[in-house]
């Protein structure tokens, strides 16, 4: 279920502040955003796959926390992330 390097280097990118930037919060959420999308498709056709199912909850609630951190460290950011990938609270 990993995501390839490519996609991470895109996703890297597309969210860092300043080249070498892979450690920022948006980053991370945007990385675990994929990966939680990813473990959907899976668990879609693999119903029973609860190993996975477990993964994907650690992954909800690692990204839940880390947009939490973000709300009350930033709320600009907070909101421009939440636009940018779509997700609703």
């Amino acid at each position: 279920m990993a995501l390839a390097k490519a996609k991470i280097q895109e996703i890297v990118k597309a969210f860092q502040f300043k080249e070498g930037d892979t450690g920022s919060p948006e980053v991370q959420i945007a990385i675990l955003t994929e990966e939680i999308a990813l473990l959907n498709e899976h668990l879609q056709v693999h119903k029973h796959d609860f190993h996975s199912k477990r993964g994907l909850l650690m992954k909800v609630s690692k990204r839940r926390s880390l947009l939490d951190y973000l709300a009350k460290v930033s709320a600009e950011r907070y909101q421009a992330l939440i636009d940018k990938l779509s997700l609703r609270r």
